[in-house]
């Protein structure tokens, strides 16, 4: 009879991680399964990073041990309770290290975009031609990036490519430029 009930639940600790298994290959093409379904569960720490203890990576994982320490344990013919705590502590560490490694990378993200806010106050180059009354078009560096914006003037002179103009001013989705530079 112990043969039978060691079988038994060697069966279950590999159903649990074969299930924590596809949880987890479906989270990582999907992403997490939890905020698809509009959950918002997460335990990260509040600092804005998208990566919590609720994540279905990491619940997934923690699932996936679980079975494959709680298997070992049976394997080992440690008895259920042993086992389920040889796999929570394996589950408790993998899900764990998952978590800490996913805000690390997602601490770790940058933003590339530029708001217009940020031109203010610059110079930029003409790139293509600035008619009164019309779009013209400038380029600017902000660091590494280079900026291309639409950009009119609200002077009666047409500014030539290559000009250096300041951008004093967004309007819209353009930029109000003037030859006036500090």
């Amino acid at each position: 009879m112990d043969l039978v009930s060691s079988v038994n639940l060697l069966v279950l600790f590999a159903i649990i991680g074969g299930v924590g298994f596809i949880f987890l290959l479906a989270s990582l093409i999907l992403g997490d399964i939890f905020e698809m379904f509009g959950g918002e569960a997460d335990l990260g720490g509040g600092d804005g990073a998208d990566f919590g203890l609720f994540d279905s990576r990491v619940i997934a994982v923690f699932i996936t041990a679980f079975g494959g320490f709680g298997f070992i344990g049976a394997w080992a013919e440690m008895g259920a309770i042993a086992s389920s705590m040889i796999g929570l502590l394996g589950g408790v560490i993998f899900g764990g290290v998952v978590s800490a490694f996913g805000r690390f990378l997602i601490s770790q993200q940058a933003s590339s975009s530029v708001s217009d806010a940020n031109l203010v106050g610059r110079t930029a180059q003409v790139t293509v031609m600035i008619k009164p009354g019309e779009l013209g078009q400038i380029m600017t560096k902000i660091g590494d990036e280079r900026v291309e914006k639409l950009a009119r003037t609200t002077g009666s002179d047409e500014i030539r490519p290559g000009t250096i103009v300041k951008i004093s001013a967004v309007a819209g989705d353009s930029l109000i430029v003037s030859t006036e530079v500090d």
